[in-house]
């Protein structure tokens, strides 16, 4: 299993980062040790700005190589939650040194998925998600603005990578992203229905 993500695919989210809007998906991947077991959430030790980012997730259910944009709603039968844990300080020496962000987001436990959700209860192209940090709402989005949705993702995703069954497409994060120091509980609803509940443990 692997866990694809993208990166600045709401216009808000690339802006209050400072970054520019992507002309295709930027893509980065997670290997599946990143995928935490648990819904408490270590600190890592190596950052001292660890940031959260909710988004909705993709769960692959049929093998997937170079999809056509038709047959893109074929290959996913599930949906979810999760959140991508960033270390951003580390993320800000890799990009001046102009290496890769491995160490700023694919180390254990940066990523946390909540149950699945059968696609087919909700409206993908107007789905309301928002996160809750110590009970004060952070972030708040809607897939009616990503700038690729799910379809071109997993189109423009194939062309590269095989997808396999249980691949995960973490399809990117609106504005909000924020601090969370050991302590804090982080919830994550979907369309106002409670999905996901961790907290960050020293």
């Amino acid at each position: 299993m692997k866990l694809i993500c993208i990166g600045r695919n709401y216009a808000a989210h690339a802006a209050e980062l400072n970054n520019k809007v992507p002309k295709k998906p930027l893509i980065f991947m997670k290997p599946a040790s990143a995928l935490a077991s648990s819904s408490q959430i270590p600190y890592p030790d190596f950052t001292n700005d660890l940031h959260y980012e909710l988004e909705v997730l993709l769960f692959i259910s049929k093998e997937a190589k170079n999809v056509s944009l038709e047959d893109a709603p074929n290959y996913y039968d599930h949906i979810g939650l999760g959140i991508d844990f960033t270390a951003r300080d580390v993320q800000q020496k890799c990009k001046e040194k102009g290496h890769p962000w491995e160490r700023a987001k694919s180390f254990d436990n940066s990523a946390i998925i909540g149950q699945r959700m059968d696609k087919e209860k909700f409206d993908l192209e107007n789905l309301k998600f928002s996160l809750l940090l110590n009970d004060k709402e952070v972030q708040s989005g809607n897939t009616k603005d990503l700038i690729f949705d799910f379809n071109v993702l997993i189109q423009e995703v194939s062309k590269y990578f095989t997808l396999n069954v249980g691949d995960i497409i973490f399809t990117g994060t609106p504005a909000g992203v924020g601090p969370v120091k050991p302590g804090d509980r982080l919830q994550a609803s979907l369309e106002e229905e409670l999905y996901l509940n961790l907290t960050i443990i020293q």
